[in-house]
């Protein structure tokens, strides 16, 4: 045994360098895995060293003659480094994602010929049919061992479960109870391991070590609103020494908090989960790997498993979901450095976003109901196809597909018609299991809150939520040390921040095609011709200051205030005045006056003509209350007309909630078609769901 782990430093020093030694647990780990061929589940704080675990334990099972190692984790963007490191052991690994299919026959040719030590694959190929049905018989007995990373995702339980985990537990009950398995995480606590020992098997050796990170200095701050925040940020960061990451809970926050750093003359750039067509993560990802850029302003996106050693920060624009949540993100920091800092930012604006993921985690039963129905009167359809029978949001409507063909009412089928179709098997939805769940999503709520207002020691506190039986004061968080950053900005700072948020205008992107099924009568296409042009917006619904504003007019005083028309001339004076010819507006049913009187009070500050164009043919429902792009652009369709004599000058049209986009759209396409040279939409709001 003793020469098997020499063999194992010898590698390992190989891997990461000469002075490179075993931590505590590594290698005993390796050696259930590789030596025992058993189950373990390995729960280590972050950095220490996972990886090494199961690419070590690899090399020694490959020069024992077995098959390659299964990899399932669902940050394959963010390995790029371990896989490199792993290589100057000989290890080969190969990569099977949506963006590599070329790949795939020469992935299948190498597992063939076992010339793979390695696979990498995310949690989702395992719901591929190409996959499923042609690479993984091409592995049939040539695995040697599965490794479930980010395991704490197979369990409900846990802060970031992912239905996709459920297909690993499939295949796990499909292999050999002494088939050695490795399922690896940072965060889990009792609960979660008793539920990942429960479907992984009993003889599961769990390994717990400590959550204890040293070089973190913890503390919590409180503001009254973003501009607090905005300030505090430029004030302080340029007291730490070394790049860090920003986390916020919405993609429009990263952007509204790195442009402001920008505008200050920060190195800070926006990451989130947003299409590749808009954003280059694996860029950001390399260029602040390479210290390139200073801070990256992220959702967590950039989560498990990214590992840059010497972040010096995390900074919690807002506060996290839950206190285990937190601790894997905050992790991120002082990995190989003394002293990092983790630091949350809390005030009461984020609730409601919190409120939303919690009530929107489980789709509701009306919806999966909905959904089955349209699958049974429509079989063969595909995801997109379904939406104009479902009244759900795409994202949703995707998430309610996962779940019941994991639960075997529905099956998609590629012979034939392919798309989805019911299946003889009955279903009802686990109203027990949701009920169970969605509690402890509060409980976890609360107990950030009691988090980020506690005064006992705040690395204990997390030690505390994971259950570490090793846990101690740390003395080094502000509230142990009794002294920290002070949550004091200055005016000066305050009133620039305030400057920028009510300045920063929001840009509408135009739609460019008519979802599935739309037919609006003589247009059959949204071609460039009857496209909008970009449209501005002044804010987002409800937030402090015009958001409030605009809230307060449409609900409180059916009249929008004179501060909202003075920042509309601003801004059309700024981006289009030389342009625009004439004004117009939305129609309502609801709000006869209120749209259209801002809109003519706005025309006449702009010394324009108003024209009344457009009318509503029906009570159609509100739009906020469509949920996919489909029902949005039908309720407009069905809904909206043009009305009388069309000018042929540019026109600005005018709302003042901009929900789906789909309103603008289609009223600017029918004035283009009726002569109008060009549409200029303007809102003086976007919707909180949209930003």
């Amino acid at each position: 045994m003793d020469q098997q782990k020499q063999v194992a430093i010898t590698y390992l020093k190989q891997m990461i360098g000469p002075n490179a030694e075993f931590r505590q647990d590594q290698w005993e780990a390796i050696e259930v895995i590789a030596i025992q061929r058993k189950r373990a589940l390995v729960v280590q704080a972050t950095g220490w060293g996972k990886s090494m675990v199961y690419f070590l334990a690899t090399k020694i099972l490959r020069t024992q003659g077995y098959g390659l190692t299964i990899i399932i984790s669902p940050l394959l963007s963010l390995m790029r480094n371990q896989i490199l490191s792993a290589e100057k052991i000989g290890i080969r690994a190969k990569t099977i994602h949506s963006g590599n299919k070329e790949e795939w026959g020469d992935v299948q040719q190498a597992i063939q010929t076992d010339e793979c030590d390695v696979l990498l694959i995310s949690p989702e190929r395992l719901a591929n049919p190409e996959f499923v049905d042609v690479l993984l018989p091409a592995m049939q007995g040539k695995i040697g061992l599965l490794v479930i990373d980010e395991a704490h995702c197979i369990s409900d339980w846990g802060h970031d479960f992912r239905p996709d985990y459920q297909r690993i537990v499939r295949i796990l009950k499909l292999l050999p109870t002494n088939f050695p398995v490795l399922a690896t995480t940072a965060t889990a606590n009792n609960r979660v391991v008793a539920d990942i020992q429960a479907q992984l098997g009993e003889t599961l050796t769990v390994m717990r070590g400590s959550m204890r990170r040293d070089s973190l200095r913890l503390q919590n701050l409180h503001f009254s609103n973003d501009t607090e925040k905005l300030a505090w940020l430029v004030e302080n960061l340029p007291k730490f020494k070394g790049n860090g990451i920003i986390y916020c809970l919405t993609q429009r926050d990263t952007h509204r908090v790195a442009d402001w750093l920008k505008h200050k003359g920060f190195n800070a750039e926006a990451y989130h989960a947003s299409d590749e067509a808009t954003m280059d993560r694996p860029a950001l990802e390399e260029a602040f790997l390479n210290n390139q850029i200073d801070i990256l302003v992220a959702t967590v996106a950039l989560g498990m498993g990214f590992d840059k050693p010497d972040i010096a920060f995390v900074i919690h624009y807002q506060r996290p979901g839950s206190v285990i949540a937190y601790y894997q993100q905050v992790g991120r920091a002082g990995r190989a450095i003394e002293r990092s800092y983790g630091i949350i930012l809390n005030s009461s604006r984020e609730d409601n976003i919190l409120r939303y993921f919690i009530e929107s985690a489980f789709v509701n039963s009306p919806t999966m109901t909905e959904l089955l129905i349209a699958i049974e009167e429509n079989p063969g359809l595909g995801t997109r196809q379904l939406q104009p029978f479902v009244n759900a949001r795409f994202t949703v409507l995707e998430k309610a597909i996962k779940h019941l063909e994991l639960e075997g009412a529905i099956v998609y089928a590629k012979e034939g018609k392919s798309g989805y179709y019911r299946t003889p098997n009955p279903w009802e939805p686990n109203n027990k299991r949701i009920k169970q769940v969605t509690e402890s999503r509060w409980d976890e709520y609360d107990e950030m809150i009691r988090y980020v207002n506690s005064t006992e020691c705040l690395m204990q506190f997390l030690g505390k939520a994971l259950d570490d039986e090793t846990n101690t004061l740390c003395g080094k968080c502000a509230n142990c040390r009794g002294k920290g950053f002070s949550n004091q900005v200055s005016l000066d700072l305050l009133s620039q921040a305030e400057e920028f948020v009510s300045s920063a205008v929001i840009i509408l992107e135009p739609r460019k095609v008519f979802p599935p099924g739309i037919r609006l009568e003589g247009i059959p296409k949204l071609t460039e011709e009857l496209r909008t042009e970009p449209g501005r917006a002044l804010c987002v619904y409800g937030e402090p200051g015009l958001g409030e504003l605009v809230r307060d007019g449409k609900y409180l005083f059916s009249i929008f205030d004179e501060t909202l028309l003075n920042a509309a001339v601003d801004t059309i004076t700024a981006f289009w005045q030389p342009n625009i010819q004439w004004v117009a507006s939305i129609p309502s049913k609801k709000h006869p006056y209120l749209v259209s009187g801002f809109a003519k009070r706005l025309a006449q500050r702009l010394n324009l003509p108003y024209h009344e164009v457009l009318a509503r043919t029906a009570d159609a429902p509100e739009q906020k209350t469509m949920q996919n792009s489909v029902m949005q652009a039908n309720n407009v369709a069905n809904s909206v007309t043009s009305a009388g004599e069309v000018p042929l000058g540019a026109c600005l049209l005018v709302d003042d909630i901009l929900d789906s986009g789909w309103t603008m759209a289609i009223a600017g396409a029918l004035l283009k078609q009726k002569g109008c040279s060009a549409v200029y939409p303007f809102a003086l709001a976007i919707s909180s769901s949209r930003s």
